[in-house]
């Protein structure tokens, strides 16, 4: 039996055929015997993975042929090819190493791989077995046809799907279901679709322009195609992963666990979010590429390649689904037509994307238990610090009349309620005077641009003000300290004062880095106004990757580590286990934040970038539902902070081989998150920025739609 009924997809595109299937199905079949896949050709001492009835059923050429329905029969073959081995090597991992959970192997395993994506000249070694003879045909029957830019994304993306397949194998070795922000992010890596999209730009032969491919369109439109095709793989694939392969590595699993809930209302909620970020795919599209053509001064060529890699995808969307139906790898026996799902799922859809109604009285917000196991220590030099920062806002014009903003924004006896000297001598209790007064000025600078910003912006709708005042940005962070523009308000001639005696001292790494934080909070405040100009509750996935930055938490992370930049090179930072230390501590913080600013944001400032406010819409429930889920939400990403800082970290720094000063370095690195964690809870709950309540039980806030946890 089935364990869940298969919900009503969001489909709005007709899937289309290629006329070469049948080619690219003899084709397929010749390769992979060739390659050595199949059980009558396999190599010796590999065991029985497929057979060639069993490579036709799951028939990847109807797959290519659905999701590629423009291309010649030659490029056909070739996608073709590069889907049996990618699910070839899916399934071998599994009965290699995922079965007998051997870690060792498979790092042996995955270590030989890049060398046969080799972007120079140089002959790739021999292949020893079936994935590295088809990956070395396919890459060089692939490369030559692409630019240098496209092959390197094509090799970190191909990478990143065989390597973080470990990652997955540690999930099942240690039976641990990831949290839902986790699972969604490592999927992109492990799942494989970032690098469908990239075999997409060659099956359109329509490469995006290297200037274009790191801006926020294409990175959503990327990483939204990712998430709606791994979404929709594992509500199709939840039966033979969690009965017969004992995968905990799949999002109806991971939601099923994080909220309490049976197989059917799981699948329901992951088929909610992958229509989400399908309408999400659909706004950028539509929304968000005619600017950046004009921003970028892309040429017609250009602008058509983009257009063609869009529709690639929007076609990828429709074709996978409609393979999904079909092929025998999967749960679809109960499945109906897609022309028949169409009319409940737009219904569905059309609940995610209806506009928000602003200003709405909600009272004041019940604060939950937080989990909160850091003691938060105190600066000595806080008094200090206060009196500092009110007297640098009033050097700056922050407590004066403003551009645009006539009445002033601030008051002295309101900067002292908002008291960032607690929140600055709790995230860096150890700081010198000079250094404490210096964070607690950027804590005061990046807050007074988030009140400004919205105050004049907003206000106005004025999108085209609003990108002007970002630009002028990193004028005022010249890298060699050098003179700036004139400021036109205190915001800027803030940031004048606040660079030059940060980044002085540093080295030029620490400068880049530190500047690249300030420009993505503050560019980050175009992607709220975006939403209100729309009256649009961002879905939930963008609204925690981009509140990451309108926080400020790269901001205030970035001053963690000015002391730390020479001592930990630059490639541990760039790691996955850094990066996910980073992004858990921030998600903690950045919900716990909208927790406090419910009321204030949602009732009398009509905003709707806000995480509980993203929980309700997404799951069409009421505040008191939502607060304990992003509570849990927060809790869990606690958690998986100090498991990363504990268990992967170490690992982490035996692989790479660091040296005992730099261990010291990370381990003090990973003491000032918790202290920035514990800070900034302090924080909350002492200023008068925020209502301030007592904290209640847990079961006080119990949404209906959970099983109790606590007797």
């Amino acid at each position: 039996m089935q364990p869940f009924e298969l919900p009503d997809f969001y489909v709005p595109h007709p899937a289309r055929l290629n006329p070469h299937l049948e080619r690219a199905r003899a084709h397929s079949t010749a390769w992979a015997r060739a390659m050595g896949m199949l059980d009558d050709a396999r190599d010796p001492g590999t065991p029985e993975i497929w057979d060639e009835a069993a490579l036709g059923a799951m028939d990847y050429a109807l797959l290519c042929a659905y999701t590629h329905p423009d291309c010649d029969g030659p490029e056909l073959d070739l996608v073709t090819d590069w889907y049996v081995w990618v699910f070839y090597f899916d399934d071998h991992f599994l009965e290699v190493f995922k079965r007998p959970r051997d870690q060792a192997g498979a790092r042996a395993y995955l270590d030989r791989l890049p060398a046969f994506m080799s972007l120079d000249p140089l002959d790739p070694p021999e292949p020893q077995n079936a994935v590295e003879r088809g990956l070395a045909d396919l890459w060089a029957r692939t490369v030559p046809a692409r630019s240098p830019a496209w092959r390197r994304r094509f090799a970190e993306s191909t990478g990143a799907l065989l390597r973080e397949s470990l990652w997955e194998l540690s999930n099942i070795s240690t039976g641990r279901v990831p949290n839902p922000v986790e699972y969604v992010q490592m999927r992109r890596k492990v799942g494989g679709a970032p690098w469908s999209a990239d075999l997409v730009e060659h099956a359109a032969g329509a490469e995006v322009p290297a200037r274009v491919v790191g801006t926020r369109p294409l990175r959503v439109l990327k990483d939204a195609f990712a998430d709606g095709v791994h979404l929709r793989n594992d509500i199709f694939s939840y039966q033979r992963e969690t009965e017969t392969e004992g995968e905990v590595n799949n999002c109806v699993l991971v939601v099923e666990h994080f909220l309490g809930v049976a197989p059917q209302q799981a699948a329901d909620t992951v088929n909610d979010l992958l229509t989400s970020r399908l309408r999400q795919f659909e706004n950028t599209a539509l929304t968000e590429l005619p600017p950046l053509y004009e921003e970028h001064a892309l040429n017609p060529a250009e602008r058509a390649a983009v257009t063609a890699y869009a529709k690639g995808l929007q076609d990828w969307q429709s074709g996978g689904h409609e393979w999904h139906l079909r092929s025998s790898r999967y749960m679809n026996e109960k499945s109906i037509g897609m022309s028949a799902t169409r009319v409940p799922a737009l219904v569905r859809a059309a609940r995610l994307s209806r506009p928000h109604v602003p200003y709405q009285k909600v009272g004041p917000t019940p604060l939950p238990e937080f989990d909160m196991p850091y003691q938060a220590r105190v600066n000595p030099h806080r008094e200090r610090a206060r009196r500092s920062v009110i007297a640098w806002c009033a050097a700056m014009g922050m407590l004066a009349p403003l551009p645009r903003h006539p009445v002033p924004l601030w008051t002295a006896e309101k900067l002292a309620g908002f008291d960032f000297a607690v929140c600055a001598a709790s995230i860096g209790p150890d700081s010198a005077p000079e250094a404490l007064d210096l964070a607690t000025q950027w804590l005061a600078w990046g807050t007074f641009g988030d009140d400004y910003f919205p105050a004049v912006f907003n206000r106005d709708r004025d999108f085209a003000g609003a990108k002007r005042f970002c630009s002028r940005v990193p004028g005022f962070m010249p890298l060699d300290c050098g003179p700036a523009p004139v400021p036109e308000n205190p915001f800027e001639t803030g940031l004048i004062d606040l660079w030059h005696r940060t980044a002085s001292p540093m080295n030029g790494r620490g400068r880049r880095e530190f500047r690249a934080a300030v420009e993505h909070m503050v560019g980050s405040w175009l992607w709220e106004l975006h939403n209100h100009l729309q009256s649009r509750v961002p879905d939930p996935v963008d609204y925690i990757e981009m509140r990451r930055r309108t926080f400020g938490s790269e901001l205030t992370m970035a001053l963690t580590r000015i002391g730390l930049f020479r001592e930990i090179p630059a490639e541990v930072f760039a790691t996955r286990t850094l990066q996910e230390i980073d992004a858990s501590a921030m998600d903690y913080a950045c919900l716990l934040n909208d927790v406090f600013s419910y009321q204030k944001e949602i009732e009398y400032e009509g905003e709707l970038n806000n995480g509980v406010l993203a929980v309700q819409h997404f799951l069409d429930c009421g505040r008191d539902e939502a607060l304990p889920i992003v509570n849990d939400l927060m809790a869990s990403r606690r958690r998986q902070f100090e498991r990363l800082a504990t268990e992967e970290l170490p690992a982490l720094a035996d692989d790479m081989g660091l040296d005992a000063g730099t261990r010291a370095a990370l381990d003090a690195y990973v003491a000032e998150l918790r202290d920035w964690m514990a800070g900034i809870l302090k924080w909350h709950r002492e200023t008068a920025r925020y209502d301030r309540r007592e904290p209640v039980s847990p079961r006080c806030l119990r949404p209906a739609l959970r099983r109790p946890r606590c007797g």
